[in-house]
């Protein structure tokens, strides 16, 4: 069990100082948890509030109105779930030291890149080179 890592309120990660030393983790780790619980927790209210809306609407134009919704709210659902298993991947790669570098190139990642999207696992230079690749070959 590693020690707690005294971090303060006002911390951000700086380019001046080691990269991903004890403090940037944490930071990262707390970062991506408190994320983490912010998804469940509105997954918790979108459950509760499909089991209220499980209703029967006789006019065929509300029910239809309400199964829009639904669906909508599912999707949406369903890309936090997606998001939660990204989360849960990068805070694995944390603990195995992985964190901040590119899977493409092994080079670091860019702090201001990880603080705007923690779950990130490439460099901006090495994500649109993917995703330039990605569109040539979609388009096929």
């Amino acid at each position: 069990m590693k020690a707690e890592i005294f971090l303060p309120e006002d911390y951000r990660p700086a380019e001046d100082e080691p990269f991903m030393n004890e403090r940037q983790l944490e930071y990262f780790r707390r970062k991506l948890l408190v994320w983490k619980a912010e998804l469940l927790d509105q997954s918790a209210e979108t459950l509760e509030g499909l089991h209220d809306s499980a209703r029967s609407v006789p006019d065929i134009a509300d029910r239809a109105s309400e199964e829009t919704d639904r669906a909508l709210e599912l999707r949406t659902r369903d890309r936090q779930r997606k998001l939660i298993a990204k989360i849960d991947a990068a805070l694995r790669r944390i603990e195995n030291g992985e964190y901040g570098y590119c899977e493409m190139s092994g080079e670091p990642i860019s702090l201001k890149r990880l603080d705007a999207r923690p779950i990130a696992t490439m460099t901006l230079e090495a994500q649109e080179k993917h995703e330039r690749r990605e569109r040539v070959h979609r388009d096929d």
